[in-house]
């Protein structure tokens, strides 16, 4: 499925105050996680590309150290307007749980192939270079990379 789609069948809107939505097209690079207490915590991940949120839940949270691998599990692309939410999802609705934004800025693609997404975060608590490398089916691994000044160059 295409844009938002998925996302709109897995919930009642008029029981959870999460955002319907529409494709936006206006070209912002902003980025946000949010720390989601479902049945398990995990955090997701959102950056605002083609529209919507592309959106991965990583269980154990962004990697804030270069070299650490985290398991980054892509879900359905939310509407651009779940930037900003933070609430209660309802129990009996689709993720149930309590979302809370963790960080939120700015990002840029450094760069972009099949499977691989390099970014760089300028957000309120992650900084620096990330990235997503598809391994299978919906998982990636979300690394943090080292600074250019720390790679040892010969």
């Amino acid at each position: 499925m295409i844009g938002l789609e998925q996302y709109k069948e897995k919930r009642s809107f008029k029981k959870t105050p999460e955002p319907e939505g529409r494709i936006v097209n206006d070209k912002k690079y902003r980025f946000v996680v949010q720390r989601h207490q479902a049945r398990q915590l995990h955090y997701d991940f959102r950056l605002e590309m083609e529209g919507v949120l592309k959106s991965w839940a990583i269980p154990k949270g962004v990697p804030l150290e270069p070299g650490i691998k985290r398991l980054a599990v892509q879900v359905e692309d939310h509407p651009v307007e779940y930037i900003d939410f933070s609430g209660e999802i309802p129990d009996g609705q689709y993720g149930a749980g309590t979302v809370r934004i963790w960080d939120r800025g700015i990002y840029e693609i450094d760069n972009e192939e099949p499977g691989y997404l390099g970014i760089t975060l300028n957000g309120e608590k992650l900084s620096g270079g990330y990235a997503l490398i598809h391994t299978d089916k919906k998982n990636w691994l979300m690394i943090k990379r080292k600074p250019v000044r720390d790679m040892n160059i010969e």
